[in-house]
């Protein structure tokens, strides 16, 4: 299966309407120097119309339809990771411990596309095909120093990257748990990726020196301004209809505290536009 049919069916757009979309929203940073590019990575979620609801992609059934979504994040996190390693951007931190991070990481990130797609063959279904991945978002930045914009801000804008990549997989699987409901053994697959995502999440934010966890809908410092919507909906305080900031005896949770405590979900429409702006 084409991964650009799939992720066209998926948000109702057709291919010129995606390229012209992709285009738009990166012609704004066409112009910017390379270390201000940093401060504007285009991940475009503001700028690119989604008319379809997740469902329209669906090919066989919902749980497929998200499991071909999920080989598709796992794909782009993958990639990432292998380019990052075959860069020398990770030396930067002149401990060893980014790379070692990473390394892991991508062992983690190559079995998860392994499993997908073993499961999608025991499902009688084609994988969606491994996309070609751009990185530098038709050249609005440089996070592997390919084009000389220095190895501080390369280093600085992979680390960027990795956060919003694991901080979008972690609440996509979460989006698509509704879809497997109905098979234990997919949901619980998917649940068990889902959890290491998450402990990826962590890792790479606590190596950019922010905390484990997620308060309200920052982003966090040093990330680009159009990231936030990756991030937006997690200042939620309602939780199976409860305000959470009430409970505890005697003394609430705060609106921070309580916000840390629960994570939030993206729809498929959301997912596949942030993947998208990544896929040639």
């Amino acid at each position: 299966m084409n991964i650009i049919k799939f992720l066209d069916e998926f948000t109702s757009e057709n291919l010129s309407n995606k390229g012209s979309s992709r285009r738009d929203a990166l012609s704004t940073f066409s112009s910017l120097g390379k270390k201000a590019a940093l401060a504007a990575v285009p991940f475009g979620m503001a700028t690119v119309t989604n008319k379809a609801k997740a469902a329209t992609m669906f090919q066989s059934t919902e749980a497929v339809g998200a499991l071909q979504l999920a080989l598709t994040l796992e794909y782009l996190e993958a990639s990432f990771y292998l380019q990052a390693l075959n860069s020398n951007v990770l030396d930067e931190d002149g401990t060893g411990k980014a790379n070692a991070i990473y390394e892991q990481i991508s062992l983690h990130e190559s079995a998860h596309v392994t499993l997908l797609q073993d499961t999608l063959v025991s499902l009688g279904e084609t994988p969606v095909d491994e996309p070609t991945f751009d990185f530098t978002a038709g050249g609005s930045f440089d996070p592997f120093n390919e084009n000389g914009t220095g190895q501080a801000t390369a280093y600085a804008q992979l680390l960027a990257l990795a956060q919003a990549f694991e901080d979008t997989g972690v609440r996509a699987y979460k989006g698509q748990a509704g879809a497997l409901m109905g098979n234990d053994a997919l949901l619980t697959a998917a649940l068990q990726i889902h959890s290491v995502e998450a402990r990826h999440a962590s890792e790479i934010r606590r190596l950019r020196g922010l905390q484990g966890w997620i308060t309200g809908n920052e982003r966090g410092a040093g990330m680009p301004a159009d990231t936030q919507a990756v991030y937006n909906g997690e200042e939620n305080i309602i939780q199976g209809g409860v305000d959470v900031t009430t409970l505890g005896s005697g003394s609430p949770f705060t609106v921070d505290s309580s916000t840390e405590a629960y994570d939030e979900t993206l729809t498929g429409d959301e997912a596949s536009t942030i993947a998208g702006l990544f896929i040639v």
